[in-house]
């Protein structure tokens, strides 16, 4: 992910036209919205240093700095703590789990919300493990282990778009979080791996990707048309794993009584049957 300070930059940049932020507007312009030596006057920082920053030779750049570019190009609370990860990449040094290892309190913690799917996420949107409800739900046990991630059924399943009737909010979603996770780590070869075979596989994808929006999805709403269930309304909530921050654990939480809740009552047990 070689640029991704720049390309970040220079996509906000591109958001803010000149007479937004009170400087002229005159003459053609080669780019779109402000150019560096605007946004190095507004910052109060000399062209070259900004230059520099875009360029990613500016890992010594202060927390003022940086405070000062994202008030110029407006970005919300999680662009700009993913403005500071990517501008000053560290090597994490404290021991994890093994990648993609689930730790067995956490697949128990799962197990025991039998009247709620919830499911674990990696930082590459794979899904690490489930409960059977959640299973039921995303057929996670019919996929692979290497096809067991959110960001390629999204885009390569081909059946995605008639089970997401939102689908283009959620694929924008997916890769606003994907792009959101890669920040901290910029060399991990998996990663690059997954972006490039969706770059390539999908075009929607590699339009989504150029747009360099980052997002946590922390809470919302997903719509799913389940083949068996019919539509779901899944509020949904996430956790983090206090042991691996980089696992999340997201349930769906559908309100007592509501028809979501008791079509997921009757896909339990319908579930439970076929098992």
């Amino acid at each position: 992910m070689d640029g991704e300070l720049g390309n970040f930059l220079r996509s906000r940049r591109a958001r803010i036209q000149p007479e937004e932020v009170g400087l002229p507007s005159y003459g053609r312009r080669r780019v779109p919205g402000l150019r560096r030596e605007e946004v190095a006057q507004l910052a109060g920082v000399s062209v070259d240093y900004y230059i520099r920053l875009e360029q990613g030779r500016g890992t010594s750049v202060s927390d003022a700095v940086l405070d000062a570019v994202a008030r110029v190009l407006r970005l919300d609370e999680t662009e700009h703590d993913y403005l500071r990860t990517v501008a000053r990449p560290g090597r994490r040094t404290d021991p994890r789990p093994p990648a993609g290892r689930v730790r067995p309190g956490v697949q128990l913690l799962l197990d025991s919300m039998d009247r709620t799917p919830a499911f674990v996420l990696g930082r590459r949107m794979d899904v690490l493990a489930w409960n059977a409800l959640a299973d039921a739900v995303g057929g996670f046990s019919r996929l692979a282990p290497g096809e067991c991630n959110v960001a390629r059924q999204v885009f390569l399943d081909p059946a995605a778009r008639e089970l997401y009737p939102d689908w283009a909010a959620i694929a924008a979603q997916t890769v606003a979080h994907l792009r959101l996770s890669s920040g901290p780590h910029p060399d991990d070869r998996e990663l690059c791996a997954l972006v490039g075979e969706l770059s390539v596989k999908n075009e929607d994808f590699r339009r989504l990707w150029a747009d360099h929006e980052v997002k946590a999805c922390m809470y919302g709403v997903k719509r799913v048309q389940h083949p068996v269930a019919g539509l779901l309304t899944l509020p949904y909530e996430t956790l983090s794993v206090p042991t691996d921050p980089e696992q999340t654990i997201v349930v769906y939480t559908p309100e007592p009584g509501s028809e979501t809740a008791e079509r997921l009552a009757l896909l339990g047990s319908w579930a439970s049957t076929r098992a």
